[in-house]
């Protein structure tokens, strides 16, 4: 890593005179950096942005405190381009806009003090509104009076707040908060789709997410869905595993001090009939925490001696019930699309998830499925569902991959590729936070493309 002091030493002496001249840096990812002096380039080398952004302001405040002069800056990063003015005391603030334009260029407009826009001439007639001779002139009447709702939708939209990630969190550091950016550009993409996910439903809403094949990936999905909602949501939000028999949701969870199912709810539900006292927290004896993620499971039966199943009837009275406790019900399906529960749980879908691996015995099975809820009346349910297709290996065959984006872009709202990720694979409880920033990343594409359905 490169020391900033042996950096400033190698700059050459900065022309004050030029002062109007713009220094350009230059940040990266990968944590270097180049910053033009007079047309020289100086490179910085540092292990993460953050520290080069650092190094950069920490060079350039270093010619301004030799010089005695403000130093004009344009920055430029994977996110877009920020320009500062970096004073002789080390302290930095924001530049116009103006400023950022202003490379090369002198003035132009000696003479622009002396110019002024003239007002155009009065009208002979009254202004629609506003002030004439210092009173104001009432607007005349379109018939509509203002409401409340016209007057908070002319409030002033909330600011996004200083970047948390990147060379632009370092700066903020540097100067101690007193100047504090906004976010890039991939950091605002990122608060959008949180707010996608936060936004306000009209009610609970469930999301089916089906594939007729083992192996397709739909609990990895119904947990990482889940977890997204359950993170950014705060709670509320249940991981249901809806296989008539045994299903494996609740193996690759976290466990609970109990070992009760769906099925003992369903012998139970009668403890959730009065709705004066029924509460949330009864059904901890009955669904599994996730802890940190903010979501429940409740898993399908795990008794290997019991000959008990989940029918459409049991379905529906879960779901029924469910409903009233949890905002976002995220609802994992068996292989067997005859089974009455299966029929159940796509009739009370809100949104389908259709999930495909990048192979071709899966893609073909998600196929069928569309195929079969089109023939039975599904039509508007499946032109919103989203397919997720998951990468099996680290690289993927790109000439099916296109083949099943194509195909499957043409029958529901849209496809949406996640990567494979090696903790994903073992088999056992899926923790969340583990997993790969662009795993994370892609799931959270996903669960807002959901929630824009919901």
């Amino acid at each position: 890593m490169s020391e900033t002091g042996a950096l400033a030493s190698n700059v050459p002496p900065y022309d004050a005179a030029r002062q109007a001249d713009i220094v350009e840096a230059v940040v990266r990812a990968d944590g270097t950096a180049e910053v033009v002096l007079d047309g020289v380039t100086q490179h910085v080398e540092t292990s993460t942005v953050a520290e080069a952004g650092a190094a950069v302001m920490s060079l350039i405040a270093d010619i301004a405190a030799r010089t005695g002069r403000s130093v004009p800056v344009q920055v430029r990063d994977p996110d877009g381009t920020w320009s500062l003015l970096v004073h002789p005391d080390g302290s930095v603030e924001e530049a116009s806009a103006a400023l950022a334009d202003s490379r090369g260029r002198r003035s132009q407009d000696q003479g622009a003090d002396d110019t002024r826009q003239v007002p155009a001439a009065a009208s002979s007639t009254a202004p629609t509104g506003g002030r004439v001779g210092g009173s104001r002139v009432a607007a005349p009447s379109t018939g509509a009076l203002p409401t409340l709702d016209d007057l908070l939708s002319t409030r002033r939209r909330p600011v996004s707040g200083y970047a948390d990630h990147g060379w632009r969190k370092g700066i903020r550091r540097v100067t101690g908060g007193i100047l504090s950016p906004g976010p890039g550009r991939s950091e605002a993409a990122y608060r959008g789709r949180v707010a996608r996910i936060q936004r306000n439903f009209d009610g609970a809403k469930t999301i089916v997410v089906i594939n007729p094949k083992g192996g397709a990936h739909k609990t990895t999905a119904t947990l990482l869905i889940a977890a997204t909602f359950g993170i950014h949501r705060g709670g509320y939000t249940l991981a249901w595993d809806n296989n008539e028999t045994r299903g494996t949701l609740g193996w690759r969870s976290r466990q609970a001090q109990h070992a009760n199912t769906a099925v003992n709810l369903a012998q139970d539900l009668a403890r959730f009939a009065d709705l004066r006292t029924a509460r949330v927290g009864d059904l901890d004896d009955y669904v599994r925490s996730q802890a940190s993620a903010q979501f429940d499971v409740l898993a399908s039966d795990e008794d290997a001696a019991s000959a008990a199943s989940i029918d459409a009837a049991a379905f529906m009275a879960l779901h029924r019930t469910l409903s009233r406790f949890y905002r976002v019900i995220v609802v994992d399906t068996g292989n067997n699309m005859r089974a009455s529960n299966w029929q159940a749980a796509v009739s009370v879908a809100d949104q389908l998830v259709i999930v495909s691996t990048v192979r071709e015995d899966t893609a073909q099975s998600a196929a069928w499925a569309i195929d079969a809820l089109r023939a039975a009346g599904y039509d508007d349910l499946l032109r919103s569902a989203v397919t997720v297709l998951s990468a099996p290996e680290p690289k993927v065959d790109k000439q099916l991959r296109e083949r099943l984006h194509e195909h499957f872009g043409a029958l529901t709202r849209a496809v949406l590729d996640v990567p494979h990720d090696k903790r994903l694979i073992h088999g056992g409880p899926i923790e969340f936070t583990t997993l790969a920033p662009a795993t994370r990343a892609a799931w959270l594409d996903v669960t807002a493309t959901v929630a824009d359905g919901l």
